[in-house]
């Protein structure tokens, strides 16, 4: 049997075995048995983090509920133990962060370092439990200053809050003085798309959205557009289920709008929420090139489109089993390794 200092330096290709095969919980605790093993673990999850993207989020319908994150490319499931707060529903995943919203706060987790913040929205007229919503999280740049930006898909309110002046602030009420159905973050700055297709330029300085004079603007005569960003690329994504799906790339330099024949080098990982993500060069993560990735809570696989809506493949993910007397929910895509900033200098 071995003692504790013969385990302590045990090399790293022995811990690297032994740490793929443990669930998150069981790291955290792997990290604590001694200097040599904490010192790999931090390289561990470095590499773990940029080699996965993305995750797919679920959770079980058990009363002590936990949360799985697959790796499809992988085909392994990790389980985490987060502490499940009742009165919380998921709203969504941002810059390594899943959200919780409840009817008087939002609850920030990222699994990955077990960091926690808790956000009051009594200052919000808004329900954001009971009225689905929309959130994305970006640190300012050079800081750990953050912003939050929540859409409430029923009345197409919009509001953002900064830690800076730790207060919240309505850029649109009932959908006045526009109707916001998506934003993103593109170089540093925050861009939002409204029902008729128009894109601005969200200020974080003033409460003000500065609209872009782009040409060849389609005429939608339905509201599922997304925006996306990729690679420098700022994209439109509409979509109608099992109907359309179209793509359209914003040229910031001809400000024009440029509908894509295909997606090239991309993937696009679709919702059941209408929540959409690209990844350029999927290949390198085990995902096809010019695909839509689309789960939805009432599937039990991912199915896999092309761009004309024609199916290629269903992907069940192996070794998937839910607790006894319980279903998982499919929630979201969640992608450990991105980490979005703006600059507040960019737009006065």
């Amino acid at each position: 049997m071995k003692t504790e200092a013969e385990y302590s330096e045990l090399p790293w290709d022995i811990l690297d075995i032994i740490s793929k095969k443990l669930d998150f919980d069981d790291l955290f605790q792997f990290a604590g048995v001694c200097k040599n093993w904490r010192t790999f673990h931090k390289v561990f999850w470095r590499n773990f983090m940029s080699s996965q993207a993305p995750l797919l989020v679920l959770t079980s319908s058990y009363a002590k509920k936990a949360y799985f994150f697959v790796s499809m490319s992988e085909q392994k499931v990790y389980r985490s133990k987060l502490d499940y707060f009742w009165g919380l529903s998921y709203a969504g995943s941002s810059s390594c962060y899943l959200i919780l919203a409840g009817t008087d706060k939002l609850l920030l987790m990222n699994p990955f370092t077990r960091t926690k913040k808790v956000i009051s929205t009594l200052a919000i007229q808004d329900n954001l439990l009971y009225m689905y919503c929309q959130p994305l999280i970006a640190f300012a740049k050079g800081s750990e200053e953050f912003i939050i930006v929540v859409l409430c898909k029923h009345s197409y309110s919009l509001h953002i809050y900064q830690s800076r002046h730790s207060c919240w602030v309505t850029y649109s009420a009932w959908g006045k003085p526009w109707m916001v159905v998506d934003y993103v973050v593109l170089n540093n700055t925050l861009y939002a798309i409204t029902e008729e297709g128009k894109i601005g330029v969200l200020s974080l300085n003033s409460v003000s959205l500065r609209f872009l004079e782009l040409k060849n603007t389609p005429k939608f005569t339905f509201f599922w557009l997304n925006l996306v960003s990729c690679d420098g690329q700022l994209l439109v994504v509409h979509h109608i289920p099992m109907s359309k799906f179209d793509v359209y790339k914003i040229d910031l330099c001809a400000m024009e709008w440029i509908r894509l024949e295909t997606l090239g080098d991309l993937a696009l990982f679709y919702g059941d929420d209408t929540n959409c993500y690209a990844l350029s060069n999927p290949g390198r993560w085990g995902y096809q090139s010019d695909s839509v990735y689309y789960i939805s809570s009432a599937l039990r696989e991912c199915k896999v489109y092309s761009l004309n809506n024609k199916l290629k493949e269903c992907i069940v993910p192996s070794g998937l089993r839910p607790p006894p007397r319980s279903r998982f929910y499919w929630l979201d895509w969640y992608f450990p390794h991105v980490r979005d900033e703006v600059d507040y200098s960019l737009v006065e």
